[in-house]
């Protein structure tokens, strides 16, 4: 059995969104008790992240990170058609990933006590973003 659905979010500018209930909502609506949920965003400047819900601190430490791997603005960069945030948001997309996956069991996300399911805005400006949920079990 399969069940698939896409979300739909208008993000805030650069930092993570929690999405974990709308990713739990739809393994709950998709009736499969045992399997996999799969979550692939649909863009090439944001990135999906299994990472810790309690403690934002994680999150703006993430964001210190990845500003040191992959700057706005450095004059090396050519891809900057739509500004100096341009390919570091692709640079951050494809080291933080695009896709996740994770068991389901009794119906719900098997996820630990302290993950969450988040969508990581690379860009500064907001945007609208699509995230496919494939169910299968």
């Amino acid at each position: 059995m399969v069940h698939q659905q896409l979300l739909s979010f208008i993000t805030q500018g650069r930092k993570t969104h929690d999405i974990t209930d709308q990713v739990r909502e739809v393994v709950s609506q998709s009736g499969i008790q045992m399997g996999m949920a799969h979550i692939f965003v649909q863009h090439t400047s944001c990135s999906l992240l299994l990472t810790e819900n309690a403690d934002p601190d994680v999150h703006r430490d993430l964001e210190t990170l990845f500003g040191r791997i992959a700057p706005d603005g450095d004059s090396a960069y050519r891809h900057d058609m739509e500004g100096p945030d341009d390919m570091p948001a692709h640079a951050r997309s494809v080291l933080a990933g695009s896709s996740l996956s994770i068991p389901v069991g009794g119906g719900r996300l098997l996820l630990g006590v302290w993950q969450g399911v988040y969508l990581w805005e690379h860009r500064h400006r907001s945007h609208q973003r699509r995230v496919m949920v494939t169910v299968m079990g």
